[in-house]
Order: structure tokens, then C-alpha cells, then sequence
């Protein structure tokens, strides 16, 4: 397996997946989950996670790429760019027009509002990022904060730090799905340290294709 996979499938965001997915989503067969920034360092195996599962799957991302790479590489049953059409609401409502069970959440904001209107009940959501919030002066709050009452919604924030003690369970299962083919990792890899800056500017806007990577040496 790449080295690079250490600080990705392997690191921090593979743990996080895990970890989110498993402990704090709680999944059963057949539920109906969503997944924000799909195509991300977490999302991508989020998605994978509960396809394995024998879950519904579909992902948001922000271009057609990423789409495209959703549902012809990571194998997710649908995908939408967010980005098209005004009213996220609607389009939640077209692919999930019998409810969501999971919302793993990576970017909060108005994705977080239109998904907690077309939770089921006893839906979970999963906080695990704010990404529409970075970067900006103008944060938004949550508009439809009921539905968890009317509708016994659980929504937890976490962290990869409180499972660690999954840590070799979760390794053991991740490289062995990878080895049988079950599981694929793409990587947006720039060349160099003079690279970074740009790298890290790019994760705010979306740029990176998978998980970002700065390589600093070959050798």
C-alpha cells in the first residue's frame, strides 16, 4: 500500500470514516444515507463504508468530476453537485424521496438545514465538519433545529481521537477490504513544499480531488 496512505485511508481521515460511520451513525442494512463532500478525504470512504454495508448511498459534491467519480469509481448509488439548481431542499427530496437515515455531515450550513427537513425518523446525523463555514465572517446558524424533536433525530458531533482504541480493528478491516478490491482511495498529490500553500488554500474551495497530499520528497 502507498506510503501517502498513512496520512489518509490508513491516517486520521480513514479513522474518522470509521469511526463515524460505525460508532456514531449506528448503521442497519438497507438505510437510506447521505453523504456531504463525498469526494473528500473522509466522504469517499464514508460512502464506500456503507455500500459495503448494504446501504443506499448518494453524495454531494461540487463539480461534475467529482460526480462523475462518485458514481463510477467510489460506487455510490447516486451523486448531485450541489452547486446546480438553488433550493437544496429539493434535491434532497429527489434523491431520497423516502427519507434519509444517515446524514454524515462535512460541511454544516445550509446542507446540514435542507438535510435535517428530510431526516426519517429516528434519523442520525454525524457532525463531522463545517467546511461551508471556513473562511467566512457570516456564519450561518440552523434554521430547522425541530426536526430533531419532531422527528427523534440524534446529532453528534465527534472526534477521531475518541476511538482511538479502534484503531487496529479498524486497520485490520480497512487494509483487508482494500486488498480484496472492496475498497478504493484517490489522492489529489502536489509535487514539492513550494506546493503546500496552494494545497491548503485549495481544500476552502474545493480544488482537491480526494484527499489532498503534498509529497516533499521521492526519495
Amino acid at each position: 500500500m502507498p506510503l501517502s496512505f498513512h496520512v489518509g485511508l490508513l491516517g486520521m481521515p480513514g479513522l474518522t470514516a470509521y469511526a463515524g460511520f460505525y460508532e456514531v451513525c449506528s448503521p442497519q442494512k438497507g438505510e437510506y444515507v447521505f453523504v456531504s463532500a463525498a469526494s473528500g478525504a473522509v466522504g469517499q470512504l464514508v460512502g464506500q463504508l456503507a455500500k459495503l454495508h448494504g446501504c443506499y448511498v448518494v453524495g454531494s459534491a461540487g463539480t461534475k468530476e467529482k460526480v462523475d467519480l462518485l458514481k463510477n469509481k467510489l460506487g455510490f448509488d447516486e451523486a448531485f453537485n450541489y452547486k446546480e439548481g438553488s433550493d437544496l431542499n429539493v434535491a434532497l427530496k429527489r434523491y431520497f424521496p423516502q427519507g434519509i437515515d444517515i446524514y454524515f455531515d462535512n460541511v454544516g450550513g445550509p446542507m446540514l438545514d435542507a438535510s435535517l427537513l428530510n431526516m426519517r425518523l429516528h434519523g442520525r446525523i454525524a457532525v463531522c465538519g463545517v467546511i461551508s463555514q471556513k473562511g467566512t465572517f457570516d456564519v450561518e446558524g440552523i434554521k430547522n433545529i425541530f426536526a430533531l424533536i419532531s422527528k427523534r433525530v440524534r446529532m453528534q458531533g465527534f472526534l477521531q481521537s475518541d476511538y482511538l482504541h479502534l484503531f487496529p480493528q479498524f486497520l485490520s478491516f480497512i487494509i483487508d477490504h482494500y486488498k480484496k478490491g472492496e475498497i478504493v482511495y484517490i489522492e489529489d498529490m502536489h509535487e514539492g513544499l513550494e506546493s503546500a500553500p496552494s494545497a491548503l488554500v485549495g481544500l476552502f474551495s474545493g480544488k482537491n480531488v480526494g484527499k489532498q497530499v503534498v509529497c516533499i520528497s521521492r526519495d
